[in-house]
């Protein structure tokens, strides 16, 4: 079965919108190696982060987040608690 974006519902499409990596290759270590994320920079549209290699701390990556994504991805981290706030009844 073939899957077609246009064929995804909303929160499924959402959920694979914005990926943060935990391992890269690295060409220093010559390996998929864990990464840290680091700030780089915040402009008014966006923030651009680093992916640095927990080896020997070299750059593998890099990644930008729009300011619409992370209103959108705050949006859902507080919906998604409100949505499991126990509710208690008379």
């Amino acid at each position: 079965m073939a899957w077609c974006r246009k064929n995804m519902s909303p929160p499924q499409q959402q959920q694979f919108e914005n990926f943060t990596a935990s391992t890269l290759y690295c060409e220093k270590c010559r390996a998929t190696m864990p990464v840290r994320e680091r700030l780089l920079l915040v402009l008014p549209d966006k923030e651009i982060y680093d992916y640095l290699c927990t080896g020997c701390a070299s750059s593998v990556g890099s990644r930008e987040i729009t300011a619409g994504e992370k209103l959108m991805t705050q949006a859902m981290a507080a919906r998604r608690s409100r949505s499991r706030v126990p509710i208690s009844l008379p």
